[in-house]
């Protein structure tokens, strides 16, 4: 059964899905999955397939920096096409040599470890965006939902405006209260109306937002599991490091590992040449060894080498504020979280004093012993105490999505 409360924490609770039951009109066409299936397909969205390619590339380029340098093959013909006796090739010395640049000075491992340090990068971030993607989710979930709910108090505040509308008439038509009472009355339904259509526009862009960001071919039209009355998971990081500190971790290792590589690239290249050189007048063949050693007499990679040491320092100063920042976040979240699980208590006993406020308002109106105003009073503390419920659940999603990003985990989810 559709039920935009899945289950109410308490009476109040219970009182205000029975009154969204009657007032939002069930369509059940396109339901909105339950958020434990739209998060299980995470792997699906953009983001994330993004992300997955961003590893894949890094793992390619570990691969491609174990691979050893290609040689080169050289073939040379001497005393060729001269003058004389070398007029032609009767007397040509032919030679075929195979060059191997040797890599001996720790610049193989020095590449790889730079291009391994930067897959380790590109594996956090696509934890990163999954754990993004899963916030986005929940917040657009907990929208969608927040904006369905003030669209049927909306309606619920139009049906009694309209309610109270009709009294005034029947008081006016019985000339005991003035016409004016009636003029104020429907100007209240006017307004009503007005906040009806605004809160019917927000949540059908929510509900769009919502079912384009989990990518589904059409827009969900009603959302039959509630987030916004789940319990949030907290729990302390398994990791001693939240997430972003070890991304900014990563981060600073690759920074080393280029350090190492810029310096590598400031020693001298050296390769191994052998050759087999055909004398053509004797038909005799011999043997060439050679050695090629560059000399790193003005160009020593020097401005390379102090660039990735300033980028080295620039990551862990990054690093230390990561570091400093998420302790910070992470005691205001959780405080955050406190305070909103407060004030949802607060606001549901609120509401329930609010609704019993307006049934005795209303029954001391019928009865001519409250005056239109009063009635009035009550009901527009009534309907803010019913927002006021949607906010504080609302904001306490919010703190927990807050939460489960700095301690890296997915929302609403317990640790396996």
């Amino acid at each position: 059964m559709f039920s935009l409360l899945n289950r109410p924490p308490c009476a109040a609770g219970i009182t205000l899905a029975a009154s969204l039951w009657l007032a939002v009109p069930h369509t059940f066409a396109d339901p909105l999955p339950s958020y434990e299936v739209l998060i299980e397909q995470i792997g699906q969205t953009p983001f994330s397939q993004e992300a997955v390619a961003r590893y894949d590339a890094a793992e390619a380029r570990v691969m491609q920096a174990s691979l050893r340098p290609n040689p080169s093959l050289t073939v040379e013909t001497e005393n060729a096409y001269g003058s004389g006796p070398y007029s032609g090739l009767g007397r040509a010395d032919s030679t075929v040599s195979i060059s191997q640049p040797l890599e001996i000075w720790g610049q193989r491992e020095a590449r790889i470890g730079a291009a391994r340090a930067d897959a380790d990068v590109a594996a956090l971030r696509r934890e990163q965006t999954d754990k993004a993607v899963a916030a986005r989710i929940a917040l657009a979930y907990a929208d969608a939902e927040a904006a369905l709910l003030r669209h049927g108090l909306a309606q619920e505040a139009l049906a009694l405006t309209r309610q109270e509308a009709d009294a005034a008439r029947s008081l006016v038509d019985e000339g005991r209260t003035p016409r004016l009472r009636l003029i104020q009355a429907e100007s209240e339904v006017a307004s009503a109306q007005a906040q009806q259509v605004e809160a019917q526009a927000n949540r059908d862009a929510a509900l769009a937002r919502l079912s384009a960001l989990v990518s589904l071919d059409k827009a969900a039209s009603s959302i039959p599991y509630s987030l916004l009355d789940r319990l949030p998971q907290s729990i302390r990081p398994v990791h001693p490091d939240p997430l972003p500190v070890r991304v900014a971790q990563a981060e600073r290792d690759a920074a080393r590992q280029l350090v190492t590589v810029e310096k590598t690239r400031g020693r001298p290249d050296l390769s191994a040449t052998l050759g087999v050189r055909r004398f053509e007048e004797t038909g005799d063949r011999a043997f060439s060894l050679g050695i090629n050693l560059s000399i790193p007499l003005f160009d020593r990679n020097q401005g390379a080498i102090r660039a990735a040491e300033a980028e080295q320092r620039a990551a862990e100063a990054r690093l230390r504020a990561s570091r400093l920042e998420a302790l910070a976040e992470h005691q205001a979240a959780q405080a955050s979280l406190t305070a909103s699980d407060s004030w949802t208590t607060a606001t549901l006993t609120g509401m329930s004093a609010a609704e019993e406020a307006y049934r005795m308002a209303r029954i001391g109106f019928e009865a001519g012993r409250l005056s239109q105003l009063e009635l009035r009073s009550a009901r527009t503390a009534l309907i803010a105490a019913r927002y006021a419920t949607i906010d504080a659940r609302y904001a306490r999603v919010r703190a927990e999505v807050e939460l489960a990003r700095l301690e890296g985990r997915i929302p609403f989810r317990k640790a396996p």
